[in-house]
């Protein structure tokens, strides 16, 4: 969820939270999002209404929620604690803090970093490097890249990463990973995430054939459903997916690059009258 928006009360991001949610899933409810709150449903909807605030310690939960970490959650406590001051000359301060922030991670995804989906090998890249702690070395990249590329496929991908600013130089001559959060919409970002969504699925094809059964988990579910189970699973798809994000934050020592692909899609139907 992207939180930079030009808003001044946390509770306009947990109304567009609920908003949306109810919109992937009509049973969507207040009591369901006041349970992983910590809050009765009348409750919630009063902090929703801004009739109340969030209790304090229902702020990390509310996070979780969100998917916020690092400058995220930073943002979203800067506005909570704005919003509960009632000193005026306190909240303008956090709010120039939060608004500084807003500023710094608001990133839009310009031709330099949509080149970084031309190629499966270029995202690879980035988390290799979190991995041999910034040392660059091409031809070693290259080498543990699964399947292998070229040297020069690697170094091309070290350059586009630096000019899209997913990483930067150290005066060491490592390259560290930049904390950037890119957003952006339209054909050009959809033409891209799709091209590189069919190498990530190609992968996955090949791996069945190429990686040994113990460094892979690969699995298929072919199930029959109805409307509302079709809108539940979609919503389970993406709560495992924020789950998976939130896991991967706490990994402290990397040893593996792995992708993570998950599909779900109609393989027969049955035609209505």
């Amino acid at each position: 969820m992207n939180l930079f928006l030009d808003t001044a009360d946390y509770r306009d991001l947990l109304k567009s939270y609920y908003e949306r949610r109810k919109k992937e899933m009509p049973l969507y409810s207040y009591r369901m999002m006041g349970e992983k709150l910590g809050l009765d449903s009348s409750y919630l909807f009063r902090v929703l209404q801004k009739k109340h605030h969030l209790p304090a310690h229902a702020l990390q939960k509310a996070k979780e929620m969100l998917g916020v970490v690092g400058r995220s959650a930073e943002y979203f406590d800067l506005l909570y604690a704005a919003s509960v001051t009632k000193d005026v000359a306190q909240k303008e301060e956090l709010m120039a803090k939060a608004i500084a922030l807003r500023d710094v991670e608001r990133h839009s995804l310009q031709a330099a970093e949509l080149k970084m989906l031309e190629n499966w090998w270029i995202p690879a890249v980035r988390a290799y490097l979190e991995l041999s702690g910034g040392v660059v070395n091409p031809k070693q990249i290259a080498k543990d890249m699964c399947p292998p590329i070229t040297e020069a496929q690697a170094q091309e991908a070290i350059e586009i990463l630096k000019d899209a600013g997913l990483v930067k130089k150290l005066a060491s001559g490592k390259l560290a990973l930049a904390d950037a959060h890119l957003t952006a919409g339209g054909p050009e970002k959809a033409k891209a995430v799709r091209k590189f969504q069919k190498q990530a699925l190609q992968l996955a094809s090949d791996a069945l054939e190429n990686i040994p059964v113990e460094e892979r988990n690969i699995s298929t579910l072919t199930l029959s459903v109805d409307k509302e189970a079709f809108e539940d699973l979609g919503d389970m798809a993406r709560e495992f997916r924020r789950l998976v994000q939130k896991r991967v934050d706490s990994v402290e020592h990397p040893d593996r690059v792995m992708q993570l692909s998950m599909a779900f899609y109609p393989i027969a139907r049955v035609r209505k009258k």
